[in-house]
């Protein structure tokens, strides 16, 4: 239980009525969750707006109500907030007792490349001797304890939750992805991270429910900047200095630029059976050899923004070194052996950027064929499935057409629209609709030096349809494949 006026503390509002020196004994802001005694913050969503139910609330016995716009209720004390959000964020943190002060708190923002430097940054100080704490895109990491995560950055008091629980499992340092979302509703206010990171930025998440335009996702990602105490920027990204603007923190940069802080140079691509990497040099800030286990330029970013933050923890080259092949992530570029002749992986590329991206990077290991095999999910832009047929056609040798989430729509429509892409190109394909069946076509007519990609689903462990998700976990897949083969069971993943 806590004084009213002790969770106000940091922000700035209005008592209409009631008074601040009462006690609450929870916090809610799901109106489903009120309880007696409880303090119900009313939050505007993009399905449902709390202010509605604020009487409903006063009837159930919430003591107190914060809103940012008048309301109607009886017997109950009600603040008034400039942004039901963003105080929500304080009070949250105020309730869980400001746990992101007991940890050195990472927080990276960019359209790519924020989930696998998470896990990077985490391989390395743990190796160095540190605890850390994890949220993303894929999941939450406390100690053992893994969560299935529904937001890149959860909402605010999930977060002060989540921070609280690492604190007290004993972690001195927390890395998080902070998306765009995140930073646009206030879900990472409430504390300031120690290092805040920026990796990239392209057009992504522009539409409804999401950004209204390129220079409102570009300003969210900013807001980063004054949020914590160091930065740390890609300075090869042409929008780094608007990312920057008005920062009020620390900032040095890292890239392939002669003009940044921490630089990589002399970059070696390396191939070997069922495994592609890359080696280069770190210089300026540091000074030595990296390997990585994952292919291409955006490998060689990813690794050196994990370093460009380790540098802060002063952590030693050689303790970098040995992370990196241990930094795995689910789904993206995941290396599955099935044969020592032709390479297989499996990653998330689930739109044209990403899959341009891909497919360009895996290009210059020169490969026999490069065999890209995906699907687009339904009821979503059919822009995106026109976007990645054309890309695949263009960049792959040989692209097989299957399903991902058709959820409400038919397969083979979907597969029409990918076609209608792949026809403005040369491109060849085979279309299997059956993810499974496509997978095991893939792997029967592998060819020595082939580079195969399974694309689309990465970490995903389902398949929606007719708003059923159905278990289907890739690699459960071609472990049957291979069983079915009578091939011997020595799949690995890396």
């Amino acid at each position: 239980m806590k004084t009213l006026s002790k969770l106000l503390g940091r922000i700035d509002y209005e008592c209409l009525a009631g008074t601040v020196d009462t006690q609450v004994d929870a916090v809610v802001y799901d109106s489903r969750k009120v309880t007696p005694g409880c303090l119900f913050i009313c939050i505007a969503g993009a399905n449902a707006d709390g202010h509605a139910f604020a009487a409903e609330a006063a009837q159930k016995g919430a003591k107190a109500l914060v809103v940012e716009r008048d309301i109607a209720a009886e017997g109950v004390t009600v603040i008034k907030v400039a942004d039901t959000r963003y105080a929500m964020a304080f009070i949250a943190a105020e309730w869980f007792g400001n746990p992101a002060g007991k940890m050195k708190t990472i927080g990276i923002t960019g359209t790519k490349g924020k989930t696998t430097t998470t896990y990077m940054v985490k391989s390395i100080l743990e190796h160095a001797g540190h605890k850390v704490g994890l949220i993303g895109t894929i999941e939450v990491i406390i100690g053992e304890k893994r969560i299935h995560a529904v937001n890149t950055t959860p909402e605010s008091y999930l977060l002060q939750e989540y921070l609280r629980q690492m604190a007290d499992a004993g972690c001195d340092a927390v890395v998080m992805e902070v998306s765009s979302q995140g930073l646009m509703l206030h879900r990472s206010q409430g504390f300031v991270f120690d290092y805040g990171i920026f990796t990239n930025i392209e057009p992504d998440h522009i539409g409804p429910n999401e950004h209204a335009d390129f220079e409102e996702y570009l300003a969210c990602k900013g807001l980063l900047f004054r949020q914590c105490r160091v930065g740390i920027v890609n300075r090869d990204d042409s929008h780094w200095a608007q990312v920057t603007a008005g920062h009020t923190c620390e900032l040095e940069t890292y890239g392939f630029s002669p003009d940044a802080d921490l630089r990589a140079g002399d970059l070696e691509l390396i191939k070997k059976p069922g495994e592609l990497g890359v080696s280069f040099r770190v210089e300026g800030k540091m000074d030595f050899r990296v390997e990585v286990t994952t292919p291409g330029r955006f490998s060689v970013y990813n690794a050196l923004t994990a370093i460009a933050i380790c540098r802060h923890f002063k952590v030693e080259e050689a303790v970098i070194r040995r992370a990196f092949p241990e930094a795995k992530v689910k789904g993206r570029i995941e290396m599955v052996k099935v044969s020592d002749t032709f390479t297989l992986m499996i990653d998330y590329a689930h739109n044209a950027m990403s899959l341009e991206s891909l497919l360009g990077t895996l290009r210059e290991y020169e490969p026999n064929r490069l065999v890209c095999l995906f699907g687009c999910g339904g009821n979503r832009s059919r822009l995106r499935r026109y976007e990645m047929g054309e890309v695949s056609g263009r960049l792959a040798d040989l692209t097989i057409i299957t399903s991902d989430n058709p959820r409400f729509e038919e397969p083979q429509a979907i597969i029409e629209d990918i076609k209608t892409g792949i026809g403005r190109t040369e491109g060849k394909y085979v279309e299997i609709c059956d993810r499974k069946e496509a997978i095991a076509y893939a792997i029967d007519h592998g060819e020595p030096g082939d580079i195969i990609v399974l694309a689309g689903k990465g970490h995903e462990d389902y398949q929606e349809i007719k708003g059923v998700k159905y278990p289907m976990d890739e690699r459960d897949l071609i472990r049957d494949i291979l069983k079915e083969r009578g091939w011997k069971e020595d799949m690995q993943t890396s």
